[in-house]
């Protein structure tokens, strides 16, 4: 997989956190109509400007290729927004186009009615099917990373539903359907069960988590991790209700070129085991 371009800016002055600035970045666009737009995110792209990320990200890419996107209240420089997946998290992200379309499913996603799945490659033999649910809030030891709290007095209520896909002895694919959307949701709650994430530097899955001690192995791994330096978690569907036919509708996106190597890769080595 090609990483993306790095797109190189002129600020005519110091960049304040709300605005943004458009740039002529393509966008994998899904569905569009007048009410809203479904864009499949690379991973490595950002989703919306902020601290040391004002350029290159899918705000100013909609920023460029249109105008006047509104934007939620104490959402200042995220226009079109009404959720967001993680910088190397690939997959479906919904944009609103309108007014009457951004309030339409801000409720939903507040309500918690988004149908969301999630494909993600996790360390160890998962055997079963199953549910993860706590408080989730930033861990104590590290504020860029979330942990899971039995006292609600420390986040927010999550639940993550997830089941077993295949399996490669060592790691699993699993799906993951969302009850709650909270920040790095899925990933704080496989960490919490002993899966972290297939590649996830910030959660433990950069690290040979299950396997042999052989060098053959090892190598092995290494070698998926350079294919994929990034956490394997891909937003796979995405269902809502649409703003202005009030009718349910669904799309789905294929996994990208990365994940889908480094699942061949797998389903190869444990063939001949």
């Amino acid at each position: 997989v090609k990483p993306l371009d790095v797109i190189s800016v002129v600020l005519p002055h110091p960049p304040r956190d709300t605005e943004v600035y458009p740039e002529n970045i393509p966008l994998d666009i899904v569905y569009e109509d007048d009410d809203v737009i479904l864009v499949n995110k690379p991973a490595g792209m950002v989703v919306h400007p902020g601290f040391n990320n004002y350029t290159g990200t899918l705000v100013n890419a909609l920023a460029y290729h249109f105008q006047n996107l509104p934007q939620l209240p104490g959402n200042d420089g995220r226009p079109g927004l009404v959720h967001r997946i993680d910088k190397d998290t690939s997959g479906l992200l919904l944009i609103s186009k309108n007014e009457h379309a951004i309030n339409f499913l801000a409720k939903q996603f507040f309500d918690h009615s988004i149908a969301r799945k999630y494909y993600a490659l996790v360390w160890g033999d998962m055997e079963h099917d199953g549910t993860v649910s706590g408080y989730i809030g930033r861990s104590a030891k590290d504020r860029r990373v979330m942990d899971l709290y039995d006292d609600e007095s420390k986040g927010k209520w999550s639940v993550t539903h997830y089941k077993v896909l295949e399996r490669f002895n060592y790691v699993t694919l699993i799906e993951c359907q969302l009850e709650t959307g909270r920040t790095h949701q899925i990933r704080a709650h496989m960490k919490h069960i002993g899966h972290p994430l297939f590649s996830d530097s910030s959660y433990g899955g950069s690290r040979i988590g299950k396997g042999t001690t052989f060098t053959k192995y090892k190598q092995f791994v290494e070698n998926c991790f350079e294919l994929m330096p990034r956490q394997a978690l891909h937003a796979k569907s995405l269902g809502f209700i649409h703003p202005k036919t009030h009718q349910f509708i669904h799309f789905e996106t294929d996994l990208p070129a990365d994940f889908l190597a480094v699942l061949d890769k797998w389903r190869k080595y444990v063939a001949i085991l």
